[in-house]
């Protein structure tokens, strides 16, 4: 039987998350499965990876056969890297301590790359809304102006009509005399 490891569907229209499963090759892609071993949520970002990398290794030891995407999950989570330094254990070029500080190193620099990106996702948000903020001060500021200058000219303009007001009153009281 032929054993893939690879993907099932789940999720909505546009917004699909993924089942890490192995299965047999014949079964249909969202059909029967032989054993689950994690999951991939793409839509966030960095994409959400929970794998059970023992029973990935280990299937990958009994000859399992990921597909082109599932290797890519698999690699990004070191389990092809593990099972690599598993084989040159078995065939002795290192010994299981200098593949497991390999894999430590490895992995330590994978998180910090990870988590730089993570810190590199937040600072860019934060500098956005600062941005954001900024941009909304400009305009708050600018449409009070706007409404400083018009107070200011309906505050002359009524201070123009008093004195017409004023000026065609005392001109009625000059012309009421003669009278």
């Amino acid at each position: 039987m032929a054993v893939k490891i690879r993907l099932q569907r789940h999720g909505k229209k546009n917004f699909a998350f993924f089942h890490i499963v192995v299965a047999d090759s014949r079964a249909p892609r969202d059909g029967r499965y032989i054993e689950q071993i994690g999951s991939y949520n793409p839509n966030t970002n960095p994409a959400t990876i929970v794998l059970d990398s023992e029973r990935a290794l280990a299937w990958l030891k009994v000859g399992a056969q990921p597909t082109l995407t599932a290797r890519r999950i698999l690699s990004y989570e070191g389990v092809l890297l593990r099972h690599h330094l598993d084989g040159g254990v078995a065939k002795g070029a290192l010994t299981q301590e200098q593949a497991d500080r390999k894999f430590a190193d490895w992995k330590e620099q994978k998180d910090a790359k990870v988590a730089a990106k993570v810190q590199g996702l937040s600072r860019a948000a934060a500098e956005k809304a600062r941005e954001a903020a900024a941009a909304e001060a400009k305009v708050n500021e600018a449409r009070a102006e706007a409404l400083a200058k018009k107070k200011a000219e309906a505050e002359e303009a009524a201070r123009k009509a008093a004195e017409e007001a004023a000026a065609a009153a005392a001109a009625e009281v000059e012309a009421a005399p003669e009278a």
